[in-house]
């Protein structure tokens, strides 16, 4: 059990240090050139997250378990959730620069919404290190891959919201970490039902379906010239392709 807290928190450590990234970005003037690498980031996530719930998470449950009516009331149950954040996150997100909400509210509408996505996410992976360390590491993999697009976004709302770039990447730090508080929540609640470890896993895999199908696919549609679309599927099969060779050599498998 000490190998899977261990596991555990230092996966989402390493996840929330994700929140970095939007410095390296920093150097990127060129807005087009940039663009064009959140999109294919955007294509990868979306193909690790449906290769992680259906070669990783959906395969490992249903193993252990079957292909039960609680499975798929998780897993829906999974899709709702997620639904239901981004729902209170668009409440109270203007990206428009004419909107007229205050732009420090927006940094704040922000935090909460990423806090309480980064909660889930501390959840998913101590679930998932609760079946098994292989199946932590496919899960945690796919979320970081997911994590880079998303927290470039954030790191970018929040400059637009008036804050200056160190204070925008230790408050997105801050956020961040949140996901190690539902990892030690996960850890404690999981240790001692079984019940928690078999919910969760759909669950997430809801999660990471919704994810990758509601937010992600919709952003490359808005790209359509045949070259765009071209590096596009090859990061969408790229991240399936990685999810793939984790099972090969045995991670999440």
């Amino acid at each position: 059990m000490i190998k899977v807290w261990l596991y555990t928190i230092l996966s989402v450590i390493i996840v929330s240090l994700v929140s970095l990234v939007g410095i390296f970005f920093l150097f990127v003037k060129n807005e087009h050139k940039l663009k064009k690498i959140l999109l294919f980031l955007v294509s990868l996530s979306a193909g690790s997250l449906f290769g992680g719930a259906f070669l990783h998470l959906l395969p490992e449950v249903v193993e252990k378990s079957g292909f039960t009516l609680t499975i798929s009331l998780s897993v829906m149950a999974g899709i709702l959730m997620f639904f239901i954040i981004e729902k209170y996150v668009h409440w109270h997100h203007c990206h428009d620069p004419s909107c007229k909400e205050h732009k420090k509210h927006l940094a704040v509408m922000n935090l909460v919404g990423d806090g309480v996505h980064n909660l889930t996410d501390g959840l998913i992976i101590a679930g998932s290190y609760l079946v098994s360390i292989p199946l932590g590491i496919a899960t945690t993999f796919a979320v970081i891959i997911h994590e880079v697009p998303q927290e470039i976004g954030d790191f970018g709302v929040l400059l637009y919201s008036g804050l200056s770039k160190f204070k925008a990447l230790f408050y997105n730090l801050l956020s961040a970490l949140i996901a190690v508080v539902g990892a030690i929540i996960g850890l404690v609640i999981g240790s001692g039902s079984e019940t928690f470890i078999h919910l969760v896993v759909p669950f997430a895999a809801g999660g990471f379906i919704y994810i990758a199908g509601s937010d992600l696919i919709p952003e490359l549609h808005k790209e359509c010239k045949a070259k765009d679309t071209f590096w596009h599927l090859l990061a969408l099969l790229l991240g399936i392709g990685i999810m793939v060779g984790l099972k090969f050599i045995g991670i999440g498998s």
